[in-house]
This record gives C-alpha cells, sequence and structure tokens, in this order.
C-alpha cells in the first residue's frame, strides 16, 4: 500500500511538472508570436520602407535559435555593422591582449654627442599615437646623450603596404576623418584617435567684422590654412564649411561665426599621414635640442639597426572602446593590415581580407555568403546577411575574449561618449548593447537586448536603400522596442 502510494505522489509530481512546463512553453510561443505578428504588421505598414529593402534577423542568446526573420538570409549592404565582423576576428586572430609599437632607430655611429648616421621612426600600426607620444620618444633619445643627428631623419611605413585608401572608397570622402588614409605610421590628434587626421578649431575673433581664429591639433607648418571666415553679430547663425583641398594639405575654412558662438571643431584627414609624423618628430626632436644636419624622407630602416627607444599601444581590448563606440574607420582598415601582416606576411587589404574569410568559420559565419572587401563597411560593395551577423554576435559568447566584445558595443541611453558613443542619445528606456552603421541609403543595428522578462536576444537589423538615412534610426529604434517589450 505504501509503495502504491508513492508511486501515486511521484505521478502526480510528474503531471504538475509537464503542465508547467507546458504552460511555460506555451506562454513562451504566444509570447514570440505576438512579437512576430506586431513586427510584421510594422514592416507591412510603414511607410518609409516602401521600395526599400530590410533584413533582420532574431535569435535566442541562449541557444542562437531563429525566434523571427524577415529576409534573414538576403545579402545587404552592412555599413559599419561590418565592424562586428572585424573586431571579432580581430579578437580571434591577433588576441585581447595584442599590441602595437613604435620605433626610433639607428644604424649610425656614436662620436661623443653626436650620431654619425641617420635615424629612423619605424611604424607598425599604432593607430593610437599621439603627440605626446612622440614627445617622449624624443626625450628618450635625448637622454641617451644624442645632440647632433649628423645624417637624415627617415620615416619608415613599410610595414604596410603604400595603398592608403580602401578600395572602394567615394573620393568625395578622402578629406574627411572617416576616410582618413591607412598608414603604418600615423598619428590621432586626441584620445578618440582618429588617427591620420588633424583637428581644426573655429573660435569668433575679438570683433564683429574680424576673422575667426583658427587653430590646429596637433600644430604643424605640414598643413597649410587658408581662412575666408568673418565673426559676426551674437544673434547670428554659424554657417562654417571644413574642407581639405584634395591630393593637397591645404584646409579652406569659408563663413560665419557668431561672436558668442563656441569653439567649433573638426576632424579632417590629412594628405600622406608618413610625413605628417615626420614633420612632428622632428619638431619635437628640435624641442629636445637635438639638432639635425641631414634631409628629412620616407625610406626603410636596416634590418640590423639598433632599436634606441620604443612605444607600444594600449591593448587590442582597450583599442576596440573607441573603434567600436565611435565607429572609428581608420581602426578598422588598421586591423585588417595588421591581420593581414601577423597571418599573411603582408599589410594588405587583400591579405586582411583573406584573414577574415579564414576566421569567421570559427564564428559561426558561413563565409560563402558574404562579400568583403574592406573592415569599415564604408564600401557599398561589401554584402552580409542580417542572419550571419547575428549568428557571429551568438558564437562570440562563447570566447574568452568576449567580454571585450561586449565592453566595446555602444549602450543606449549612457550619456558618456566612451560608453554610450553612437547610441548614447538612443532607445535611452531599453538595455540595448549594439553596433550601429551609416552610410548614404544605409542604417543598421546589430547587437544585443534584454527583454522585459529578463531574456537576452541576439538581433540585426539592415536597412538598405533609404531616401533618408535618418529614418533608419528610427525605424531600428521601432523595432528594438517590439523585442524588448516581449
Amino acid at each position: 500500500m505504501k509503495i502504491l502510494k508513492k508511486r501515486l505522489h511521484i505521478l502526480v509530481i510528474l503531471i504538475l511538472v509537464a503542465f508547467f512546463l507546458s504552460y511555460s512553453n506555451s506562454n513562451a510561443n504566444d509570447l514570440e508570436q505576438t512579437m512576430n505578428a506586431e513586427l510584421d504588421q510594422f514592416l507591412q505598414n510603414e511607410p518609409t520602407l516602401k521600395g526599400g529593402l530590410v533584413g533582420i534577423s532574431i535569435r535566442s542568446a541562449n541557444t542562437g535559435e531563429i525566434i523571427f526573420e524577415h529576409n534573414g538570409d538576403t545579402r545587404m549592404r552592412p555599413a559599419s555593422n561590418m565592424k562586428n565582423l572585424t573586431a571579432a576576428t580581430a579578437l580571434s586572430a591577433l588576441g585581447e591582449d595584442y599590441r602595437f609599437k613604435t620605433e626610433v632607430r639607428t644604424k649610425g655611429k656614436r662620436d661623443g654627442s653626436t650620431l654619425k648616421g641617420n635615424l629612423y621612426l619605424k611604424g607598425y600600426g599604432d593607430p593610437t599615437l599621439l603627440i605626446e607620444d612622440l614627445t617622449q620618444l624624443a626625450k628618450e633619445v635625448a637622454s641617451s646623450g644624442i645632440t647632433v643627428i649628423d645624417g637624415d631623419l627617415i620615416a619608415d611605413d613599410s610595414w604596410y603596404d603604400d595603398v592608403r585608401l580602401p578600395p572602394d572608397l567615394v573620393w568625395s570622402d578622402e578629406y574627411a576623418y572617416y576616410g582618413s588614409q591607412v598608414s603604418a605610421l600615423t598619428i590621432s590628434p586626441n584620445k578618440e584617435y582618429d588617427s591620420g587626421t588633424i583637428q581644426v578649431k573655429v573660435t569668433p575673433g575679438k570683433k564683429v567684422g574680424e576673422a575667426a581664429q583658427i587653430l590646429l591639433s596637433p600644430k604643424t607648418n605640414y598643413v597649410k590654412v587658408i581662412n575666408q571666415t568673418m565673426t559676426i553679430a551674437p544673434d547670428g547663425k554659424t554657417e562654417l564649411s571644413i574642407d581639405r583641398e584634395h591630393g593637397t594639405n591645404t584646409i579652406i575654412v569659408k563663413g560665419f561665426i557668431p561672436i558668442d558662438a563656441k569653439t567649433k571643431k573638426e576632424w579632417i584627414a590629412v594628405w600622406e599621414p608618413t610625413h605628417f609624423v615626420l614633420d612632428l618628430f622632428q619638431q619635437e626632436l628640435k624641442k629636445q635640442g637635438i639638432k639635425h644636419t641631414g634631409a628629412f624622407k620616407v625610406g626603410e630602416t636596416p634590418q640590423d639597426a639598433e632599436v634606441l627607444t620604443s612605444h607600444q599601444s594600449i591593448p587590442l581590448s582597450e583599442l576596440l572602446i573607441p573603434f567600436m563606440k565611435l565607429s572609428n574607420n581608420g581602426h578598422a582598415e588598421v586591423l585588417v593590415k595588421e591581420m593581414g601582416k601577423v597571418r599573411k606576411g603582408e599589410g594588405s587589404w587583400e591579405k586582411g581580407v583573406e584573414v577574415l574569410y579564414e576566421e569567421l568559420p570559427n564564428l559561426g559565419v558561413n563565409p560563402k555568403n558574404l562579400v568583403i572587401r574592406d573592415g569599415s563597411g564604408i564600401s557599398h560593395v561589401n554584402l552580409v546577411p542580417a542572419n550571419e551577423i547575428s549568428m557571429l554576435l551568438f558564437h562570440a559568447q562563447q570566447k574568452k575574449w568576449f567580454p571585450a566584445f561586449l565592453d566595446s558595443l555602444p549602450i543606449a541611453g549612457n550619456s558618456d561618449k566612451m560608453i554610450g558613443g553612437t547610441l548614447r542619445k538612443r532607445m535611452q528606456t531599453l538595455n540595448v548593447k549594439a553596433k550601429t552603421g551609416t552610410i548614404t541609403t544605409v542604417s543598421s543595428l546589430s547587437g544585443y537586448v534584454e527583454t522585459k522578462k529578463g531574456e537576452t536576444l541576439i538581433f540585426s537589423i539592415l536597412i538598405n536603400n533609404l531616401l533618408e538615412d535618418d529614418n533608419g534610426k528610427v525605424i531600428e529604434d521601432q523595432i528594438v522596442e517590439i523585442i524588448a517589450n516581449h
């Protein structure tokens, strides 16, 4: 009798467990069906999507199972969502502790405080090199006892090839910070690390009618400024254009700025960043009292040249913060070339892209479904399906470097630029970590969202053929809100 009661008790428990599991699954399925129906209705009725193309992929972060897709396998232009692939591949191929270096070398002989021979500044791709780093290198040369360089000062950028711009960059973007040239020896104006650029600061003149004051950072004579500005009355409107003449380092600043206006800042890509760094380094050597008798030029460092001093960059895990939060194109392209150099022995886009194709299968991505032309996504030739991006985001969770990857994604609604990044003014009530993307007619957003039930979902939204890019941001936010509310 006791055995029978015990068996009945167990049977009742099993029935109750089965009921609650069935109810739970049914409830979850109902929520999914409601979300899917709402998404379908939104996509069907949204007027700004008429004539456009949308790819959406939503997965469970726990299982990787697709919960919803709309054109999920359709190849789309990803814009800066391409950076998800580049960042993950760089972490996989180079490692999160990877650092770049810059060296000062010589083959010359010492004659007292005179260096008889050339001094070489050799770059290894560091996109975070700052003017203060060049100052420190110059100080260390001086502290070694050198006061005269009886030879040439040579900048060496041979770690990468001499192709400066990605293959499909629109020529009119060549002057812009997001189209900056890629060199193995480059420099950034500040800790946002827009490598290969110079910061132009425009401040009102002291009197109405005067030209505005223009400052460059870092200070240099390598770049020429043509000032065609005027300071106007306080009730006026700031109307300034800051451009660089193609193929030159002549920056033209035109327009009007009210006398009570704040300083306007713009980042402009320099022409030939290697020469720019060389100019800055010779200035720093001069400040340290080091005289120089030879020429300034670009060349290669002899392999047996002695290392006088060197500088190391922040690790890749830290570099990912400005790269992904601020969507830094220069970092993306440097990482592509660096992967090519480290893995294939050639710092080129061609070899770097080969590494991407080889590494992506380890991240769950089928490279046969992709067209990759660069690392930043600025090319309109890049093609990636939303399902492949969401799959990468799922598999990335299982990698030891995932915390570094996740930390690099912009956090919606966080006003701190280096935390919220490109999402700092969007989706302020939602728990979203995601990479944004924008090129002409394209908008994209891919990442992780926590639903109101506490579940983490992975999503990728790629919108192509938009008439207005900004409409894409509104649509993305509405889609993510639908996801988060289920």
